[in-house]
């Protein structure tokens, strides 16, 4: 595979912080540009981070001279890399027109945000489920008037639990889904260090989660028509969604109800046999078996099981009738590397793979 090189816009914040750990040894992606804000633009990126580095791993060797462009001088960003990763902490319509003007200058965009999930010719990916919307880039070339340029999306980090093992059991037609989140506080970009009020708590709301965990479904199995992309009409979703005191992982507890009920033995058949095009390509961040089912009643759980495949494997365990649904489970996966930036990464060597870099 060709090499490429790419830079992080948002290099500063934890997602991007995620990006920078992925991308350290990438047999397909060079990490030779790092953006941020003005206020970080012109520090080396350890100066700039300082003591906020909170990965795991440590900063990198190969990024802590790198001086910090400011995200903001859109086309220096982009003379340097062929395609950007891009997770920016700012307000809405400021990410759109960002992600716009980079993909404007040329410089595709692979997107941690959620401004451009609903822009109709935007493909928002899960590699294993609809790979195919990538076909709408074209579309979305021509109304930018660009021939590299465009902006891809990966979605929602809760969906990544509770969609993908939804996905292989929609041939038995689902009509209704009813999904509790409890999701890990990452996701708000927090540790237990930053976000003591989570302690010994639960907070009953997430600003914007629920809309987005009944409607971004839709959309991931919806199928383009002409020069958007149409969001399916069914099954029903409703959601609530809570932070729990958790590092990291997004759990779900999925309740469903088929037009064709099928057996629990057809179900976890169904899961076990599930692979997609990122499967099939042997993407490098791609799981090699996507879905996991364990027979254990008190699992899967965040503290053992959301590192599964390199944390980009989805858990699923207590499958069992319902006596208002048809079935309830619960479902695991990690939510900066599956849900975020390895979601992310994983949707750019698809693109890779299929061209849309070059």
């Amino acid at each position: 595979m060709k090499q490429y090189n790419v830079g992080v816009i948002g290099a500063t914040g934890m997602v991007g912080q995620r990006f920078i750990t992925l991308l350290e040894n990438h047999p397909w992606f060079n990490l030779v540009a790092l953006a941020a804000s003005a206020r970080s633009a012109g520090k080396t990126y350890e100066e700039a981070v300082g003591s906020r580095w909170l990965m795991k791993p440590p900063m990198p060797e190969s990024v802590k001279k790198m001086v910090v462009l400011d995200a903001a001088n859109v086309e220096e960003v982009a003379a340097k890399v062929d395609f950007v990763f891009c997770a920016v902490n700012m307000k809405k319509d400021e990410i759109k027109a960002l992600e716009e003007a980079y993909a404007k200058a040329e410089c595709p965009v692979v997107s941690n945000n959620s401004a451009h999930r609903f822009t109709p010719d935007v493909p928002m990916v899960v590699p294993e489920i609809n790979a195919d919307h990538i076909d709408i880039i074209p579309a979305q070339r021509k109304r930018l008037g660009t021939k590299r340029g465009f902006v891809a999306v990966k979605s929602n980090c809760s969906l990544q639990s509770y969609v993908p093992a939804l996905h292989p059991l929609r041939k038995y037609g689902i009509s209704d889904v009813l999904v509790c989140t409890y999701q890990a506080i990452s996701g708000a970009g927090k540790t237990f260090e930053t976000f003591p009020d989570i302690l010994d708590n639960v907070i009953p709301y997430i600003g914007g989660e629920e809309e987005k965990s009944e409607q971004e479904p839709l959309k991931l199995w919806g199928h383009i028509e002409g020069d958007k992309i149409v969001s399916a009409e069914s099954p029903r979703f409703t959601a609530q969604c809570l932070r729990v005191p958790v590092s990291d992982g997004h759990m779900g507890a999925v309740f469903v109800r088929f037009e064709n009920k099928p057996s629990k033995e057809e179900i976890l058949q169904a899961w076990k046999e599930f692979h997609g095009p990122a499967q099939d390509l042997e993407l490098p961040s791609a799981p090699k078996q996507f879905l996991h089912y364990f027979e254990e009643n008190d699992r899967p759980q965040p503290k053992l099981d959301r590192m599964l495949e390199n944390g980009m494997a989805v858990s699923i365990g207590r499958l069992r009738e319902d006596n208002q649904y048809d079935y309830k489970f619960v479902c695991l996966s990690h939510n900066t590397l599956r849900g975020a930036a390895g979601g992310a990464v994983l949707l750019a060597e698809l693109l890779a793979a299929k061209g849309y870099f070059d």
